[in-house]
């Protein structure tokens, strides 16, 4: 049946294009370009890397099939030569009636053995297409986006289990030409059935709930092949960044902290969980890039099933304390490997890190996790993306922001966990702030590292400990005093004490990142109003939306229902009058 179009407004993405009904039936969002985008850079890169990596394993099993062929050869020359005359001669006398089987016998058996390794080494050259599953695809915009916009891909399998989003993805799929009819098929189910009756059949799975990813986490890890991606969203951000601690450690198995640096938390958090789940089925997960964008979090990851190298599991999550005083926070591994000869044994971690008063403040500590500690961004990925997203910045609508979030992670630190916030520093010392680039200058005058993090412009990540960064500031408020204070006020207890290090706030080289000599835009402001979540599929839109979605978008849905239902039940959308002044 044709499609009536005037029903529809056609959407255009990338080389993709939807038909969305006014009312708000299939969920979409215009904000997740940012989200789509990088997804295409990443399954990209891992394409490339696949056929890369399946390169190196041929000429691998070439290479020591090569040399076991050799050694045989050497081992067996001399006892062939004196009788493979006559052998020969018997066997082609006798079996001279099956011509094709005395030919292959006749011949040297190793000679077989290479001509059948060159044939399956043809075969094999080439690896499979990838497969791709989109496990919630509501309108199958990133499924059609995937199939069109990136080579190499066989197939994207989109699934959802509501009637409407199936029917609008199959409507599209058709709108969107032979291409994508060839690679897309749609199915009406229940994601998690389907990805646990299809074991490591998918190269990679994408998980972009309207919520929390928890529940579909066990099935999702079982559904990807040996050394396949994993990518998965969490928009759920009042739970992971502390809002509802025992909500989000019902969902996720870890406590969280509200802490400047609740949102680089909420990654580890997620990345923690994903480990958790994979852990069971003797898989492990190897991070290469982890992204705080708008009003999600975004984790990409390889899985790999191993049954040894998932007892480094615990050397990977860590507990937080983090002081009710003061912004100072520890981290305390659950565990620690030790070696000897060449064996190694799995123990648990010394601890505590910390005493049961900070002391710097002397306060108490609250204490959250376990968290992801170990790196979440692979560098070499992420230089590698960087450098393909800048060879087609035109295939991207959101060029300018992911470039912007991938030159940021650049230049983070990969092996420091969480970060600290100068402006909380001084909030506790009460005292003025200095510049980023002075701050910055003592810490790498005083032997340390430092840099930004993509998650907060204003935040530092430095392997510099606690007792470092408060001596920095103590000479910080020498040079500019503070007034008095209370003395049981945490900013007092921490300038009563001498700094043992003496600062140096003369510019470092290294001050200023690359991205910031160059005055590249790192933090870019949102392109338009009303830039975040959207309402979800189904419910029915309101006045009381507006400061979510905008007057205009509220306007168009109001008087779209008014010209289909009855006087009597159209919604009262106009305003009440000025009172009378």
């Amino acid at each position: 049946m044709a499609t009536d179009l005037s029903e529809f407004t056609i959407i255009k993405e990338g080389e993709a294009e939807i038909l969305m009904h006014a009312k708000n039936e299939v969920f979409f969002n215009k904000t997740q370009v940012n989200n789509r985008d990088i997804s295409i850079a990443v399954l990209r890169l891992f394409i490339t890397k696949r056929k890369q990596e399946h390169e190196a394993k041929l000429s691998k099993r070439a290479k020591s099939g090569q040399k076991v062929t050799e050694n045989n050869g050497s081992e067996t020359v001399m006892e062939e030569a004196s009788n493979e005359s006559a052998t020969n001669d018997e066997k082609c006398h006798t079996d001279c009636g099956a011509h094709e089987k005395t030919s292959n016998e006749c011949g040297s058996p190793m000679l077989s053995e290479e001509q059948k390794e060159v044939a399956e080494g043809k075969e094999q050259r080439d690896p499979k297409p990838i497969r791709v599953l989109e496990a919630l695809s509501a309108s199958g915009l990133r499924a059609l986006r995937y199939a069109r916009e990136v080579e190499g891909i066989g197939q994207v399998v989109a699934l959802d289990n509501d009637k409407a989003s199936v029917e609008a993805c199959r409507r599209n799929i058709k709108f969107n030409g032979s291409v994508a009819c060839a690679k897309v098929e749609s199915h009406l189910t229940d994601a998690r059935v389907y990805m646990l009756t299809h074991p490591k059949e998918f190269d990679m799975v994408d998980l972009d709930p309207y919520g929390s990813p928890s529940i579909f986490l066990d099935s999702a890890v079982q559904s990807v092949v040996d050394g396949g991606m994993l990518m998965c969203t969490a928009t759920d951000m009042a739970v992971l960044c502390g809002g509802n601690g025992e909500v989000c450690y019902s969902k996720y198995g870890s406590y969280p902290l509200r802490g400047k640096y609740c949102h680089e938390m909420a990654l580890r958090i997620l990345l923690a969980c994903i480990e958790s789940h994979a852990n069971r089925y003797k898989r492990y997960i190897v991070p290469v890039l982890s992204v705080q964008m708008d009003f999600y979090v975004r984790v990409f990851v390889r899985i790999y099933t191993s049954a040894s190298a998932m007892k480094n599991t615990p050397l990977k999550l860590s507990y937080v304390y983090q002081c009710t005083g003061c912004d100072s926070f520890h981290l305390q591994q659950i565990g620690r490997s030790v070696s000897k000869n060449n064996s190694v044994r799995y123990l648990p971690g010394f601890g505590p890190s910390v005493a049961q008063e900070c002391s710097d403040c002397g306060k108490k500590f609250n204490m959250g996790g376990p968290i992801w500690s170990a790196p979440i961004h692979d560098q070499e990925w992420v230089t590698s993306m960087l450098a393909d997203v800048k060879s087609m910045k035109d295939s991207y609508p959101a060029y300018d922001r992911i470039s912007a979030v991938l030159t940021t992670i650049s230049e983070e630190l990969m092996d420091v966990p969480l970060f600290l916030s100068l402006h909380n520093l001084c909030a506790t010392l009460k005292c003025t702030s200095p510049s980023a680039v002075n701050f910055r200058s003592a810490v790498i005058n005083a032997g340390y590292r430092i840099s930004g993090t993509h998650v907060n412009p204003l935040g530092l990540k430095s392997d510099a400990p606690m007792d470092v960064i408060w001596d920095i500031m103590r000479c910080w408020v020498k040079n500019h005093p503070v007034k008095a204070q209370p003395e049981d006020q945490p900013g007092s207890i921490i300038l009563a004490k001498e700094p043992v290090l003496e600062a140096n706030f003369a510019r470092a080289v290294a001050s200023l990142s690359k991205a910031q000599a160059k005055k590249i835009a790192r933090f870019l402001p949102n392109p338009e109003r009303h830039w975040g979540p959207k309402l979800r599929a189904g419910r029915q839109i309101t006045s009381k939306h507006i400061s979510l979605l905008g007057a205009e978008a509220v306007n168009g849905a109001l008087s779209h229902t008014d010209s289909e239902e009855p006087n009597a039940k159209r919604p009262k959308v106009e305003e009440e009058p000025a009172p009378n002044q």
